[in-house]
Order: structure tokens, then C-alpha cells, then sequence
């Protein structure tokens, strides 16, 4: 995640003058404890376990990967040649932030 204090100039005070949306409702539903809630990531990058089938070019399905995956199981099939994947052998969370969602307060992954 981006800090605003890393980034340029331009961008960092264009940010900070954006209005924060308000609403005048509030949700029809309470909302259960995070410990009960599921979370769902959907990504384009061609993302998929070790030994899955990759995706091809024009693929138009997908694999589901579950929330305990370790990290190293997982690779990247993505076709374009102009796709970077600098970040993701950096860092996962970049485009799937599995870490992040198990650190969250009250979440445990989940299959």
C-alpha cells in the first residue's frame, strides 16, 4: 500500500484535497464478527497454485486458491509480455494480499 508521504508532489496534494464520500444511510444489516466473516479476492494476474493447470492465452476461467496457501506454493501464469512481475517477486500481497488478510484482527484463513 502506497503511503501519501511517499508519494510525488503532484499526486500526494491532489490526494489530499479529495472530499471523503458521506453517506446518509447506514447498512440494512449488522454486520457478524470479523471471526465469522469470509473474504474473497479476486485478481486477474494468472495466479494459481504450483502444479495447477496454468492459464493460456484467452483463458477465461479460474482456479481457486485456498486461504492457507503458503506463499512459495503459489505462481503466475499471466501471458502479456508486457505485464510487470516485478512486484509480485517482491512481495505477494501485491496482487494477492493473503498476509495481510491473516493478520487482520479475528481472521483465521479459511478453505
Amino acid at each position: 500500500m502506497a503511503l501519501l508521504d511517499s508519494l510525488p508532489e503532484p499526486m500526494r496534494g491532489y490526494l489530499a484535497t479529495l472530499p471523503c464520500p458521506t453517506f446518509e444511510t447506514t447498512p440494512f444489516v449488522d454486520a457478524p464478527p470479523a471471526v465469522e466473516r469470509r473474504v474473497a479476492i479476486i485478481s486477474t494476474a494468472g495466479l494459481h497454485r504450483r502444479g495447477d493447470r496454468p492459464f493460456s492465452l484467452g483463458s477465461d476461467d479460474y482456479r481457486v486458491v485456498p486461504g492457507d496457501v503458503k506463499a512459495n506454493d503459489l505462481v503466475m501464469s499471466h501471458v502479456s509480455t508486457n505485464f510487470d512481475r516485478t512486484g509480485f517477486q517482491q512481495d505477494l500481497s501485491v496482487i494477492f494480499p493473503l498476509t495481510r488478510n491473516r493478520k487482520a484482527p479475528g481472521l483465521a484463513p479459511s478453505t
